[in-house]
């Protein structure tokens, strides 16, 4: 993972999962998603534009920016997978 892990790092992701598991209690996995995505996107923005020194430098970046968050997501979903694929059968073991 290009992304620099501190301690917390797993345990801050675990608490958005833990989130995420108890939405899905009322509205479907594809729902809970897409608002994870949807509120991670306004995060990095933020997060963006917090060092910008206005709309315009930020536009200017805006290109680069992007690429550098598709390309932290798509390791960390790459990394992710294999995982699963490596796992599945612990990972996905159904109750009856």
């Amino acid at each position: 993972m290009t992304t620099e892990v501190d301690d917390l790092f797993y345990e801050r992701a675990d608490t958005y999962i833990d989130i995420a598991n108890d939405q899905t209690k009322k509205v479907n996995r594809g729902k809970v998603s897409a608002s994870m995505m949807y509120a991670t996107a306004r995060f990095n923005s933020w997060i963006s534009a917090c060092k910008a020194e206005s709309g315009e430098d930020l536009l200017e970046g805006k290109a680069e920016i992007i690429e550098y968050f598709v390309e932290q997501y798509r390791t960390m979903l790459d990394e992710n997978l294999e995982d699963y694929a490596s796992n599945f059968q612990d990972y996905m073991k159904r109750q009856d």
